[in-house]
């Protein structure tokens, strides 16, 4: 069940609705949670995590030839 469109809640980012309930110090906690959670993984995880945003960047195989008189 989804709670009724109200200007002053909070936009939804990517399909993740956030409760438009919370107040300032119970959505501090969750940030300040989140961020817990992001510092640990990047402890445990930072070099696979690079490796799969450099494998999502750049794909597999050769760059495109590249024609300077080809116009854009």
């Amino acid at each position: 069940m989804s709670a009724p469109s109200d200007a002053s809640a909070p936009p939804a980012a990517a399909g993740i609705a956030v409760p438009a309930h919370w107040s300032p110090e119970q959505a501090l906690a969750v940030f300040e949670c989140l961020q817990a959670l992001r510092h640990a993984l990047w402890i445990a995880y930072g070099a696979q995590v690079q490796q799969a945003w450099r494998e999502q960047l750049v794909p597999d195989g050769l760059p495109p030839e590249f024609d300077p008189d080809e116009p854009f």
